[in-house]
């Protein structure tokens, strides 16, 4: 499905994250952009992977030409994705020089600004670009929580935790593009991102309850700090070989961070007596990756047939400090090298354009512990992922059936064999026997005019879950924090969108439910889990005289169940916009207002085990005023069209 961005009011929306927030299909649930009834996506500028999340809200929405939402990607893409968004930039007009500078302000509960400045020179076959972007960003969150842990004896911790955070950012990119001929064109593009100042800080108080009788209560006070560095050097080649198109993109990825922790705790018993300690910790974590992709393209059999092979090489070292001797040290490594081929075949069969796809993925993880291999941890996976689309039109509509096998790996975080320090009562680690997320989808699409609508299954296997268990039989009101694998369940998606043009109004309503049949083990028994959740959203555009153009958008979500967690009450917000250009366009102004009454909180229960069950309140950093000014002139934009290589092992750094 293909949004025009280019002379419609999304043009106006301000950067390209707050297109996506408007897109049809695509929402905002609170942790990041998700594709209705897919998840998560990949995203692409100009053929481009986007690998740092700041790239979307570096882009103007002024620049995007249309935005495409691809819920079936197909073999070319690693079996990890479940959805594409392609983002297409305004062609550029003209040669010389240009820049777009943009100046942001932002208050949520303390001030935050950001600057940038993009610059392109253009002359004949030749483009050279880049950018420079600063900013210093302030976090906070407000977390309850209380888990009850059934053993011998009954356990209630009922905890309340206040965090906050200041954040200093540098970006610099530079990059160029070279057209030999119509044939043939190259390009090179490095990007190096800097976190020179990250400063924690985090209360926890915590009163525990055993058998309803008061136990003992603590307070937590965390300082932290941490410093990180990220090179990136993108390469691509696009020519024509023969009767073949070839497509070459090779990545590197260095990457370095260091953080220490320093968390004083008092403890109060029953009996009034006062503990103090102090607990630190320290983390150094070095990251090498290399990438390449090949694909060939070219018609055949009166249809196009792709055939390409990908190979990536990650080497990721942690070495993890607890001077006090509470927690192991542990110095921990993962090298892998992935491999994979893949064939795809499309063709026009009278009205009916079908595509079929196949892909073999090959993986080699090795997970090291004190540079000793650990081989029970140590796997090789073989794996193939077929695919298949269907597009049939029927006079103005359009419809569209698609399959397709997905993997999910584990974030190399959630392999550690790590236990990290939270509180005197938490520890959080990874689980080195994590297995992969494998998913069988099927969904059909309709759309007709302004009017689209989904319906999609899937079976999923050995799905991770966050737990919470004791960490020790000694010490059973220690919650070691982590995940495992689930049992296989099923899950059925359907959403329906509208979103029709009324004069000088541009309403956009979505309705979505998701529904899965699942059962947990659960304190005192199974619980089932298949109470559907129901999300409705309601973006508005208004071109307004004076040339002001106002957006207000308003999301609900129902109560239901999600994976392992219910949701107990229902959440809303409401968002809004006001925007105005002078000057021909290259000066705009952008007051934006997100989260207006501070009503996006979610209340749930996770559900844990057979001995532990956890309630949790959370107030997200979503309430935020702020003030965008941009100017522009010739801001010609990029030809780079490298797309990516290895991209599913940089997502899970």
């Amino acid at each position: 499905m293909v949004t025009q961005v280019q002379n419609s009011s999304l043009a106006s929306a301000g950067t390209a994250n707050d297109v996506l927030r408007k897109t049809p299909g695509v929402v905002d649930d609170g942790d990041g952009l998700k594709v209705l009834g897919r998840g998560t996506p990949e995203v692409y500028i100009n053929g481009r992977k986007v690998r740092d999340a700041s790239e979307l809200d570096q882009l103007a929405s002024g620049n995007i030409r249309n935005v495409e939402v691809v819920t079936n990607p197909g073999a070319r893409y690693d079996a990890s994705v479940k959805a594409v968004i392609r983002i297409q930039t305004k062609k550029a007009q003209g040669e010389g020089f240009g820049f777009n500078s943009r100046t942001k302000a932002e208050y949520t509960k303390k001030a935050g600004w950001l600057e940038q400045f993009n610059f392109n020179y253009r002359k004949g076959k030749f483009d050279l670009f880049g950018l420079l972007f600063y900013s210093d960003s302030y976090y906070w969150k407000a977390h309850q929580a209380v888990q009850d842990t059934y053993l011998d004896k009954h356990w209630t911790q009922e905890s309340r935790t206040d965090a906050n955070s200041r954040t200093h950012s540098l970006t610099g990119s530079l990059g160029m593009n070279y057209v030999l001929d119509d044939n043939h064109s190259l390009g090179v593009t490095y990007r190096t991102t800097k976190r020179p100042y990250a400063r924690d800080y985090m209360t926890v108080g915590t009163d525990v309850v055993r058998d309803d009788m008061p136990y003992e209560s603590s307070v937590n006070d965390s300082r932290g700090s941490s410093e990180n560095m990220r090179h990136a050097l993108d390469f691509y080649y696009r020519g024509k070989v023969g009767g073949w198109s070839v497509d070459f993109d090779g990545n590197a990825i260095w990457q370095s961070a260091e953080a220490e922790t320093k968390v004083e705790e008092q403890t109060t018993d029953a009996a009034k007596e006062v503990s103090r300690r102090t607990v630190t910790t320290a983390s150094d974590t070095d990251y090498r990756f290399y990438a390449a992709k090949m694909t060939w393209t070219r018609p055949v059999w009166g249809g196009s047939l792709v055939l390409g092979a990908e190979y990536g090489h990650i080497n990721r070292t942690m070495d993890y400090r607890n001077n006090e001797g509470i927690l192991e040290d542990n110095l921990d490594k993962i090298r892998e090298n992935n491999a994979s081929a893949f064939a795809e075949f499309s063709r026009q069969l009278g009205k009916v354009n079908a595509q079929v796809g196949i892909r073999y993925e090959y993986d080699d993880f090795n997970y090291y512990v004190n540079r000793e291999r650990r081989s029970d941890q140590s796997k090789v996976y073989h794996n193939l992922f077929p695919s298949a689309t269907l597009l049939l039109p029927v006079g103005s509509t359009r419809f569209m059936l698609q399959y397709r096998s997905e993997i999910r790996r584990p974030f190399y975080s959630q392999l550690s064999s790590q236990v990290s320090y939270i509180n005197q009562y938490t520890y959080e680690g990874g689980n080195p026997l994590l297995r992969p997320v494998l998913t069988h989808s099927v969904g059909l699409g309709v759309s007709w005019r302004w009017l689209t609508g989904q319906l999609g299954y899937q079976h999923v296997k050995d799905d991770i879950f966050n737990t919470s268990e004791p960490y020790s039989d000694d010490e059973p009101i220690i919650a070691l924090v982590s995940q495992k694998n689930a049992q296989a369940y099923d899950m059925l998606f359907a959403s329906a969108t509208a979103s029709p043009s009324i004069g000088i109004w541009s309403p956009a309503w979505t309705v979505s439910i998701n529904k899965q049949w699942m059962e947990l083990e659960a304190p005192g028994g199974t619980v089932r889990l298949d109470n559907p959740l129901v999300m409705l959203n309601w973006e508005n555009s208004l071109n307004l005289p004076g040339d002001f153009q106002l957006s207000v958008g308003v999301r609900w979500m129902s109560t239901g169940e999600m994976q392992n967690t219910r949701l107990m009450d229902d959440t809303w917000m409401m968002n809004a916009s006001l925007y105005k250009a002078i000057l021909k366009g290259r000066l705009s102004f952008l007051l934006q207002a997100d989260d207006i009454f501070d009503t996006q909180k979610q209340n749930g229960m996770l559900y844990s085990g057979k001995v532990r069950t956890i309630r949790m309140f959370n107030a997200p950093n979503s309430r935020c005023v702020s003030l965008t000014v941009r100017y522009k002139l010739n801001a010609a934009k990029s030809k780079y069209k490298g797309t990516g290589a290895g991209d599913s092992q940089k997502s899970r750094m």
